[in-house]
């Protein structure tokens, strides 16, 4: 749940997205926890990653096999 927020508002649909929720269990029990997201073919994405010292298991995967976690800065 975003900070601050008790209920968030509707989402509306977009063209081309499709999203599912469901309960993985990662910290808590019986709490929506994964996001799943199905994008049309030809679909265009970007994404902005951790600068954290510490990366976790996921944000490693995603930012490519030739990447590693970047230094935080000095």
């Amino acid at each position: 749940m975003a900070v601050g927020y008790s209920q968030l508002p509707e989402l509306l649909p977009v063209a081309g997205i499709r999203w599912g929720v469901t309960q993985a269990g990662v910290r808590y029990k019986n709490r929506r926890d994964l996001v799943v997201m199905e994008l049309a073919p030809g679909s265009t994405v970007a994404a902005a990653f951790t600068r954290n010292a510490f990366c976790a298991a996921p944000v490693t995967v995603a930012s490519g096999p030739n990447r590693s976690c970047p230094s935080p800065p000095a």
